[in-house]
């Protein structure tokens, strides 16, 4: 057995009503003034944050959005240089965790993170950012967040639409870091829980969004998921997903929730100790049709023709797809990627 692993640096608080430590933490970090980052949907939380946080809040900013537009950044950027912040407070999904973790690879600022989905971005160094039509990847420390605080509670409001796509979207992660090529021991025994704590709780979210239990073990998948995405490499199924993202502006968590378990059976015969290690999470004997099962449950797009792909987009979204090379168990073809687009297409069963 070989292998490396590196750990990250960050510090977790997990638990019920930790929401209320904010002001403790970022004092921890240095912060006296914080942007306070949102989305415009979840405006009236950043709200209420920067009423948790008093005299160390700087400026609200509630513009943040899907795939990290560069103009975005820049006008939060602008803000919080005219408020004189000295860190960042990101609380929301993907969308504002990109925002923050944009800004503060610009500006090297300390980062409290508390998420309210289940998208796992706020455990990793990488950042996607979208101009000019192309969403473009990049891996760096600076992005890394300090701290991150996971209350549950937080996710009581969630609704299901976004509770099942987002856990989906971690679930991602976790399958794409079984077959990684620098795959290890430790970050493979984090995926294989991650996606047995996920797929378990998730229909319970879907069923009764008041769960409090289930909302924590989602939430703990979901941290698990995103530490392995954090910490090996991805493939060919968030290549596809920010090539459907960033190209034809598709809904970020809905593309990933749809095309996992494509993008495993794309894999299924190059890898069968990570599709093994999926089933038994699943409690499936077919890890892609358990995650395509699973999606049929707790997904709202089922297709890709859902979101308004068209016909005449799938070839030039696998064309874009394999442009820049990747490491992968099978090859990733122009003509294997647009089969596996057109079976997402028309909503096969793999």
């Amino acid at each position: 057995m070989e292998f490396v692993y590196n750990g990250l640096p960050s510090r977790v608080i997990f638990g019920a009503g930790k929401r209320n430590q904010v002001k403790e933490e970022l004092e921890r970090l240095g912060i006296e003034r914080a942007i306070v980052l949102s989305t415009a949907d979840q405006s009236t939380t950043g709200a209420q944050f920067a009423q948790l946080i008093g005299d160390r809040l700087g400026a609200i900013f509630p513009g943040a959005v899907m795939h990290t537009p560069v103009q975005v950044t820049e006008a939060a950027m602008h803000q919080m240089q005219q408020m004189n912040c000295d860190g960042i407070l990101s609380v929301g999904g993907g969308s504002t965790i990109g925002l923050g973790k944009a800004i503060a690879y610009r500006t090297d600022l300390p980062q409290l993170v508390v998420p309210t989905t289940y998208a796992g971005s706020e455990m990793t160094p990488i950042l996607g950012q979208t101009e000019g039509g192309m969403k473009t990847t990049l891996r760096s420390p600076k992005v890394l967040p300090e701290t991150v605080i996971y209350d549950p509670e937080l996710t009581l409001t969630l609704p299901d639409f976004i509770s099942g796509p987002s856990g989906m979207n971690a679930i991602a992660h976790s399958v794409e870091a079984l077959y990684a090529e620098d795959a290890n021991p430790i970050i493979s025994m984090m995926a294989e829980e991650s996606i047995r704590a996920l797929g378990g709780a998730l229909p319970r979210v879907m069923a009764d969004g008041s769960n409090i239990e289930a909302r924590s073990e989602a939430l703990y998948g979901a941290w698990l998921a995103g530490a392995c995405l954090g910490s090996v490499g991805m493939a060919i199924h968030h290549k596809i997903c920010h090539t459907l993202g960033g190209s034809f502006d598709l809904p970020h968590a809905d593309v990933h929730c749809l095309m996992i378990a494509y993008s495993a059976a794309y894999n299924r015969d190059a890898a069968p100790e990570a599709m093994k290690r999926i089933s038994r999470a699943l409690g499936t004997e077919n890890a892609p049709a358990g995650l395509f099962d699973l999606l049929q449950s707790v997904g709202r797009v089922k297709t890709l023709a859902g979101p308004g792909m068209t016909k005449a987009g799938l070839d030039k979204g696998a064309y874009l797809a394999v442009q820049n090379p990747f490491l992968h168990p099978r090859p990733g073809t122009r003509d294997g990627v647009c089969d596996m687009l057109q079976a997402a297409y028309e909503g096969r069963r793999p």
